[in-house]
């Protein structure tokens, strides 16, 4: 049993799917009776997205003490210099938000932020780390696209509804969760980890 790190819904619903086809059993924070603290703000303090994907890893296989994955992903933006990279989550500032309404801030944000801006390029990047006691791994997936100035679509979440992925010829908002799992940067990141996981 490998536990997902994660207290986004968003994430469990991408990446339930992709561990049930490889017939791995994985269980979420809640059912591992992980209850969310103060200390796990404090996690993702790095740089990288390999750095705090691993640091997330690391402390809640401590916690619980299982195999356990955990990622760090984010949108990178050229006319933003790559912002807001590893800040995505929390590039609004608002602790006092979650889930859609923080979505919805951040959303904002980048709208203002782009207003104006010729080059609309940008890429998702996700880092996926595995830490079972001294064993890590950790791997990264990137998907291009373009940023729209309208949201389009409703699926997904974060950023989802402005990003349209090239592959795709649309937003990841429009496409389905099964065709947003053929290109996106954490099924790119996490299906190179299940590889590496089921070759060793």
């Amino acid at each position: 049993m490998v536990l997902l790190a994660t207290r986004s819904e968003g994430k469990l619903r991408e990446l339930r799917p992709l561990f049930a086809t490889r017939g791995i059993d994985i269980m979420d924070l809640n059912a591992a009776g992980i209850v969310e603290s103060d200390a796990e703000d404090a996690l993702e303090i790095y740089s990288t997205f390999e750095e705090n994907a691993l640091a997330k890893a690391r402390y809640f296989a401590r916690l619980s003490g299982r195999p356990t994955v955990a990622d760090d992903s984010g949108l990178a933006v050229n006319a933003l210099g790559g912002r807001p990279g590893v800040m995505s989550k929390r590039w609004s500032g608002r602790t006092d938000l979650t889930g859609q309404a923080l979505d919805d801030e951040n959303n904002r944000l980048l709208l203002e932020a782009m207003r104006g801006a010729q080059d609309r390029d940008a890429h998702y990047v996700c880092a996926a780390a595995f830490v079972d006691g001294d064993r890590e791994i950790v791997c990264r997936g990137e998907v291009h696209g373009a940023l729209v100035e309208n949201a389009r679509g409703r699926g997904g979440f974060g950023y989802d509804p402005y990003f349209y992925s090239a592959e795709l010829r649309k937003t990841f908002g429009e496409a389905t969760r099964e065709e947003k799992e053929t290109v996106s940067h954490r099924a790119r990141a996490f299906t190179e980890l299940l590889s590496q996981l089921a070759s060793r």
